[in-house]
C-alpha cells in the first residue's frame, strides 16, 4: 500500500494514536478512506470527461502521459531502444574498423592553453 512497508504502518499508526487518541482514531481513518474515495472518483470523472470532450480521435488519450517523465520515455527513449536493437553486429564493426581508416592522434594541450577554435563551426 503506497510502497510503504509494516514498519512504516505501524508508525504512522502510533503516531495517529499519540495524535488523535485512541477515541477519534477510528473516525480520522473513516474520514480520510472517505477524503481517498471521492479524490478517486472525482478524478476518474474529470478523465472520462476530458475524454469525452476530446472527440473520438483522443478515445486512446491518457492522461498519465502528460507527465514529464512517462512523455520523454514514450516519445523520446522509445526510439532509442529501436536504434540500439538495430545497431550494427560485431562483423560488420570488425569490417569498419580494418578498412584502412586511423585516426590522427591527439594532442595534449598545455596548462591555460586554449583548444582550437573554428569559427565556421558555430
Amino acid at each position: 500500500m503506497f510502497g510503504l512497508g509494516w514498519a512504516e504502518i505501524g508508525a504512522l499508526i502510533v503516531i495517529g494514536l499519540l495524535v488523535f487518541g485512541p477515541d477519534k482514531l477510528p473516525q480520522v481513518a473513516s474520514q480520510a478512506g472517505q477524503t481517498l474515495r471521492n479524490l478517486r472518483r472525482l478524478a476518474t470523472t474529470a478523465r472520462d470527461d476530458l475524454r469525452t470532450g476530446l472527440g473520438p480521435e483522443f478515445s486512446n488519450f491518457d492522461p498519465a502521459d502528460l507527465n514529464p517523465k512517462n512523455f520523454v520515455r514514450k516519445h523520446l527513449l522509445d526510439d532509442v531502444e529501436d536504434a540500439w536493437n538495430d545497431r550494427p553486429s560485431q562483423a560488420e564493426l570488425d569490417a569498419v574498423n580494418n578498412a584502412g581508416y586511423v585516426p590522427e592522434p591527439l594532442e595534449e594541450l598545455g596548462y591555460g592553453e586554449l583548444p582550437p577554435y573554428d569559427p565556421e563551426a558555430t
